[in-house]
């Protein structure tokens, strides 16, 4: 077995730990590390509460600052951990990954690494820094598989299946991400809001006609008809995925849109005008330095602690358009999830379940070999349906709609 090590301890990594317990037969025993430890045992103690472990293993919580490579290579060799789950702060990627290179380790994560004193860098993204480490990983015959969540993760995934099975050419991929859930606090964000905002104060790119194109955030709008959250507006917004997708399946337009409601993005903008979701750190009048995107994350409520009343559903998915035997084709493959199901099942609301799942199933496949690439890899790089399958076995089924007909995709 290929024990696991989970870095972070927020509503992603109580997701990720669940769904480990619920498949250690294949992953071995699980160790979740974070720099308040404290949080790590409370994830164990409610993977206990559940009763969440498929077979007798161990699960133990650390204290770990993983910005520290020498302190995270030691925790990796002192467990024994094969495969390292990041899902902590988008921060810590390079510091994570150099650890896994260093001793061997499967790197695993679900966002782009991101400098805190930079936003919206050059596109792509992903040039900027993971993909400088191409060569390194394949020379360590290290398995790197980026943005394993599902946004960027299984939409990718989708693209990847839609080429190869759905289109003999590919026109555009338009990435849908509608949140029709309610978590009844004033104003919050699903995940990190210091990255959250981050994604939403620079600039907007997407992929059109072959090449970058710059907008401002909730400069460009549309009203999406969906499965089961119905008719919802979303913004042409920035996203991980846009920048590996471009450049690695040869799609002409590729482009990101996530729901916003009028409430979040008033209240956005009021924040960003005051200069409020600033990264800069600035000087009080008391002397003190600060920087305001910090204070902000401070006073909002953890997104974890959203759990326990969210109601509604999410409903991600790509809108592919092609051509397929000489014809127009559509198709749009999707997930659809509930937050008060993944509440009840492991203790977090959709947005995380959504993220955490994939992230476990793609260690799945790297513990069975199937993904065990030895080298790094986007999602779309691999192949789909084993990962579609094993999503589908484990909580978040996919659904494929083309004109009058909706089906779940079947599983291998």
């Amino acid at each position: 077995k290929k024990h696991v090590l989970i870095i972070g301890a927020g509503g992603v990594a109580q997701v990720v730990a669940h769904k480990c317990a619920q498949n250690n037969d294949i992953l071995g025993d699980i160790h979740i590390a974070s720099r308040t430890v404290e949080k790590c045992e409370a994830i164990i103690a409610s993977v206990r509460e559940k009763n969440a472990l498929k077979t007798d293993g161990a699960i133990a919580a650390h204290a770990l600052d993983a910005m520290d490579v020498e302190a995270t290579k030691a925790l990796i060799e002192r467990t024994g951990a094969r495969i390292v789950i990041n899902v902590g702060s988008a921060f810590l990627n390079m510091s994570v990954m150099s650890a896994c290179i260093a001793t061997g380790a499967a790197y695993i994560d679900t966002a782009i690494h991101e400098d805190p004193l930079k936003v919206c860098e050059p596109a792509p993204w992903y040039a900027n820094y993971e993909w400088k480490r191409r060569e390194e990983c394949e020379k360590a015959g290290v398995t790197a598989i980026l943005g394993a969540g599902f946004d960027p993760g299984v939409v990718n995934a989708y693209a990847r299946l839609a080429k190869d099975e759905y289109f003999d050419s590919i026109e555009s991929i338009d990435i849908i991400d509608i949140n029709a859930g309610s978590h009844g606090r004033y104003f919050a964000t699903n995940f990190d809001p210091e990255i959250n905002f981050r994604e939403f104060t620079g600039q907007v790119w997407s992929w059109q006609g072959s090449k970058w194109v710059s907008n401002k955030m909730f400069e460009i709008g549309h009203e999406w008809d969906l499965p089961t959250v119905d008719k919802q507006k979303a913004y042409l917004t920035g996203h991980d995925e846009v920048h590996s997708l471009s450049q690695l399946l040869g799609v002409p337009n590729v482009r990101f849109w996530m729901g916003f409601g009028d409430h979040y993005i008033n209240v956005f903008t009021v924040l960003k005008n005051l200069g409020l979701l600033s990264e800069q750190p600035v000087t009080t009048a008391e002397g003190l330095e600060v920087v305001p995107l910090k204070v902000v994350k401070a006073v909002l409520p953890d997104p974890s602690s959203l759990a326990p009343d969210y109601t509604g559903k999410t409903c991600i998915g790509d809108l592919v358009k092609g051509v397929k035997d000489g014809k127009p084709r559509e198709v749009f493959i999707y997930n659809v999830a509930d937050h008060k199901e993944a509440y009840q099942e492991v203790g977090s609301q959709g947005i995380s379940y959504t993220a955490g799942v994939p992230a476990v199933a793609a260690a799945m496949l790297i513990a069975t070999g199937e993904w065990d690439v030895k080298k790094m890899a986007n999602v779309e790089e691999l192949p789909p349906q084993p990962f579609l399958s094993l999503l589908g076995r484990i909580g978040l089924p996919t659904r494929i709609r083309e004109g009058e007909h909706d089906m779940e995709l079947p599983l291998a």
